[in-house]
């Protein structure tokens, strides 16, 4: 299976505090990785080092063959951060036009991805005027017009109904069927079961790396939030059988 980003010891400071603490991992290419783990756990940094846009104390980040930020993966990256990164001031319809614009990308395609996130009916709409979950959406749309390579999305369907959530995760698992290599965070773990892998991150440290079903092999529970407490507390010692 061909890796698409590669992370080898990779520690960030922010201050004093150390929020990555030595992290390896290969999420291999054309598959859905989820990144779960808990609010400040240091999901967000990871993908920012991904995407290369995070100063690091040490280690690296291989990204397609490339080191993470280089200047060849600006177009081969989509990336939707957590508080979206969209036009307040401008329609669902503009801001996805604007950013297919960036990458070339003719208006058609900018409308069928709108329509894809299920924004259509609000598609003449100010962003400003949105709630938060569509607000999410059209930030997923911009990240999704140039058909990246790497798909990197920080929470996507916090906010979303859980008809949307499910439509939007036959959406990620379609794109990966297609060559799309998708890095998804989360912190809800019923989400996990969704991924074809899982990071399970805490306090900066990674604590699993494998399929749902190995995690839950490992853990010898089929509930993955009972498997993701099992495994904090061999991490800790603090295990009674």
């Amino acid at each position: 299976m061909e890796t698409a980003i590669e992370v080898r010891d990779l520690v960030v400071h922010r201050g004093r505090r150390r929020v990555l603490d030595g992290i390896s991992c290969v999420i291999p290419r054309g598959r859905v990785t989820g990144l779960l783990g808990p609010s400040g756990s240091g999901k967000t940094t990871l993908m920012r080092a991904v995407v290369g846009v995070q100063v690091v104390t040490a280690g690296t980040v291989t990204v397609l063959g490339e080191p993470a930020g280089s200047t060849a993966l600006r177009h081969r990256i989509g990336y939707q951060t957590q508080a979206p990164s969209v036009y307040l001031d401008l329609t669902v319809r503009e801001n996805a036009r604007y950013f297919a614009a960036l990458h070339g990308v003719p208006a058609a395609v900018a409308d069928r991805v709108v329509a894809e996130v299920g924004l259509a009916p609000a598609v003449g709409q100010l962003v400003g005027t949105l709630s938060g979950g569509q607000r999410s959406r059209v930030s997923l749309a911009c990240a999704l017009v140039g058909g990246p390579d790497l798909l990197v999305l920080d929470e996507p369907t916090v906010g979303q109904d859980p008809v949307l959530r499910a439509d939007l995760w036959a959406r990620f698992h379609e794109l990966a069927a297609n060559g799309t290599t998708l890095l998804v965070s989360s912190h809800v773990m019923d989400e996990a079961a969704r991924c074809d892998r899982l990071l399970l991150i805490r306090d900066g440290r990674l604590i699993a790396d494998d399929t749902p079903e190995a995690v839950r092999a490992t853990a010898g529970t089929t509930d993955l939030d009972a498997a993701f407490l099992q495994l904090i507390r061999e991490q800790e010692g603090t295990v009674i059988r």
